[in-house]
């Protein structure tokens, strides 16, 4: 029988959520999802000197917004909870005992002083096959000198015994045949002195507990697998071992090195999926979803950050994703991150939305910025006239407020060197032809009338007519506004402006 699809998306909960754990996420859910698996939240909460009030329910609502609810988490439970790992603490200790029986781990009672004087002794020291007999560890002292140690409740980790002269090969889903070779990695702690795992020894214990079937992480991670890997086949799991996939790391604009939040700073741009407040310094680090994006389009866009689906198809809806996403098309090499591409997909999204589906936001950021939407009808209509100009959901309020609001300014830059006294008599002229039932396309056939008749070109007053309605040389067709604005309010906007132009 196939092995059912679990997949668990397990962030530690230390503060913002970086858009490369997003994706993380997003591959994990859309994995789930294609193959009517469960997608499962799990938190790893085991370094407590990092954790930060808060931040879990962030990670929640990140999810959330970006439309991939987990169907296994803290907060909706199932039936292998508990989901966050300072919960499972006593399950660990038992799988740590076990490794240290079987050899395959010792204790070490080293202390932080005596690791520091090493570090100073000994260049790029690491604690491993070719250090470890050097130290204050059960594999250097007497068994009675373990014992009392013991006995005494003497503060000490537990750590792996990496083997000597060994290959550890696996098979990643990407990548393909991975080895590594176990001189050259170092016995890492498993079991730190406070009883809480560390990650190496929670990960694998809970993979299991929870019988996942697919591990989708970040390519930092791949330096951990031959660890991971030792401790499945060590722990006697490795027939049930979960298969691998790590991700591409997302780089920075100009490729070189991964993408960091200190890079969105310099740039200008995001790297968390929302705004971030620091509980302990109150520094906020703004996010994709405050900036004006998409939900749609934010997924969309992290899809494309090293997957493919063979075709040259860029917009893709979370179903479609689902439907056509495969761990084949992810590419082994990073993937550069190009914030004007990303603003290309909020907005191509933007402009092929539903106008009724962004009225909340967009009516959220006109009463923000003071300005009353008192019908929904109409805001409706403006939506519609303006989306396809907008890269940013925020931007609906410079592209549209003179929809709800006179322009108290105008570009007389614009206006004044071409302005005439005839061209004056001109609007003063189409000001009395304009009625509340007329049509955009009638509007437009009588001004391009009676400019003839004034012997005007029509373009000669089309951008003083703009100006008139909207203050600046932007927004929709001039016919079209000045339907959507009404007869009284077009007409009391060109007599205003004729007033500041002459």
């Amino acid at each position: 029988m196939e092995k059912k699809v679990r997949v668990r998306f397990a962030p530690s909960p230390t503060g913002g959520l970086h858009l490369g754990g997003v994706r993380t996420a997003l591959f994990n859910y859309l994995f789930a999802k294609k193959h009517n698996g469960t997608f499962v939240l799990r938190v790893e909460d085991t370094d407590q000197t990092r954790f930060v009030e808060g931040a879990e329910e962030y990670i929640v609502s990140c999810l959330e917004w970006c439309g991939m609810s987990p169907d296994e988490s803290p907060q909706k439970g199932g039936e292998f909870g508990p989901y966050r790992q300072s919960e499972r603490k006593a399950t660990y200790r038992q799988y740590a005992d076990q490794l240290i029986a079987d050899g395959h781990a010792y204790y070490a009672f080293d202390t932080p002083e005596e690791l520091d004087a090493k570090r100073k002794e000994v260049p790029n020291f690491t604690y491993g096959l070719a250090t470890r007999n050097g130290m204050r560890n059960s594999l250097t002292l007497s068994e009675n000198e373990v014992a009392e140690l013991l006995a005494n409740n003497t503060p000490h980790v537990v750590r792996i015994k990496m083997p000597e002269d060994e290959l550890v090969s696996f098979t990643d889903l990407i990548r393909g045949h991975v080895s590594f070779d176990t001189n050259l990695v170092d016995d890492k702690v498993l079991l730190k002195a406070d009883g809480m795992p560390t990650y190496h020894l929670a990960v694998v214990a809970d993979d299991k507990a929870m019988e996942i079937s697919h591990i989708f992480r970040g390519e930092e991670w791949l330096p951990s697998a031959p660890i991971h890997i030792l401790l499945w086949r060590y722990l006697g799991w490795e027939d049930v071992m979960p298969q691998w996939i790590h991700l591409p790391l997302i780089l920075k604009p100009d490729g070189n090195g991964k993408l960091s939040k200190r890079d969105g700073d310099r740039l200008g741009f995001p790297v968390y999926a929302q705004n971030w407040t620091d509980p302990k310094t109150g520094d906020l680090t703004k996010g994709f979803k405050e900036l004006g994006f998409m939900p749609e389009a934010f997924v969309n866009l992290l899809a494309m950050l090293g997957w493919n689906d063979g075709t040259d198809q860029e917009l893709f809806s979370l179903a479609e994703l689902i439907e056509k996403f495969s761990v084949e098309r992810i590419s082994k090499a990073g993937a550069k991150f190009d914030f004007e591409k990303a603003k290309w997909y909020n907005h191509e999204w933007i402009k092929n939305a539903d106008a009724l589906k962004l009225v909340p936001t967009v009516k959220a950021a006109f009463t923000e910025q003071g300005i009353a939407i008192e019908s929904e009808a109409y805001l409706l209509k403006v939506i519609d006239l303006v989306k396809d100009r907008c890269n940013l959901l925020g931007d609906f309020v410079a592209q549209s407020a003179y929809f709800f609001v006179a322009p108290a300014e105008y570009d007389l830059a614009a206006v004044k060197p071409k302005w005439t006294v005839e061209k004056a008599a001109f609007f003063e002229a189409y000001v009395a032809w304009i009625t509340d039932n007329t049509t955009a396309l009638e509007l437009e056939e009588k001004f391009k009338d009676l400019a003839a008749t004034h012997q005007f070109k029509p373009g000669e007053l089309m951008l003083p007519f703009r100006i008139m309605l909207v203050g600046g040389k932007f927004g929709p067709g001039v016919f079209d506004i000045a339907v959507a604005l009404g007869a009284a309010e077009t007409i009391q906007r060109i007599k205003n402006a004729l007033v500041a132009f002459n």
